[in-house]
């Protein structure tokens, strides 16, 4: 359900949006069927001249028949929720593919960057492409990402991807995504890490083979215009932009210093 919201980009989007639609249809049944016994238990014991309340302990084991049953039903749910959440965490958490190409990805208050390793495929060569807030990659290729925090901790959220992963500073985290649809996605951080947290935003951009070697050329001869800025364009703009004050201790002149 959550696709009609949000595009799925990506090799594993689907077991995301399953493991969701699996999770709404279970509470949703449940609740409705909640709601239904007890709509139809105040209409049956109602109120009715002449009918006297009846004092139930809740001693005899019948008597708890409606509290018993319903509790079995949730645990076996809950163990059906669980089981196909351990699969799909092995799936995307616990198995890397092969991988075609890796990136190395840093969280910093409040920014991103981005490394990628260039047609040798090692980290910390010359051939290396590094941008700030656009990450360029392509189309149905795997990707291999080493996620790193320079200051506090980070969240990593490609909400197309489904891709969500927290950066520890100290500690650099693997991980992988395959990227199935081209276009301009937007990239968050999802953990609270300061003041400009709210505007801590990045586009990833998904090539064919073609754009992708036409945008490496332009980033390498210096005409490269950012896919990020274009995305902000459209969106509020920041505080920093709007903001009419000549307070010097005002959010906006103190988020504006910061960059």
């Amino acid at each position: 359900m959550i696709e009609y919201f949000v595009t799925s980009a990506s090799s594993f989007s689907g077991d995301i949006d399953d493991l969701f639609n699996l999770i709404t249809v279970i509470i949703g049944v449940a609740f409705f069927l909640t709601l239904g016994t007890f709509i139809y238990f105040m209409f049956r014991f109602r109120r009715k001249k002449g009918v006297k309340a009846e004092y139930i302990t809740g001693e005899k084991h019948k008597e708890k028949k409606w509290t018993h049953y319903p509790h079995y039903t949730v645990i076996a749910l809950d163990v059906v929720i669980i089981a196909f959440n351990i699969i799909v965490w092995v799936h995307i958490k616990q198995t890397l593919p092969p991988k075609d190409n890796l990136i190395r990805v840093i969280g910093q208050q409040w920014s991103w960057a981005f490394i990628d390793a260039g047609p040798d495929g090692i980290l910390d060569t010359e051939d290396d492409i590094a941008t700030v807030n656009d990450l360029h990659v392509k189309v149905n290729e795997t990707y291999h990402f080493e996620l790193q925090a320079r200051d506090v901790i980070h969240n990593f959220s490609v909400p197309v991807f489904r891709l969500r992963q927290d950066g520890m500073p100290g500690r650099t985290i693997k991980g992988w995504f395959k990227p199935t649809k081209t276009g301009t996605y937007d990239i968050q951080c999802a953990e609270m890490c300061g003041y400009g947290h709210g505007i801590m935003g990045a586009a990833i951009t998904v090539h064919t083979k073609d754009s992708y070697k036409e945008t490496i050329a332009q980033i390498n001869n210096g005409t490269y215009e950012s896919h990020y800025q274009k995305r902000k364009g459209s969106k509020t703009p920041l505080p920093s932009d709007t903001a009419q004050t000549d307070k010097e201790s005002s959010f906006a002149r103190l988020l504006a210093r910061v960059f």
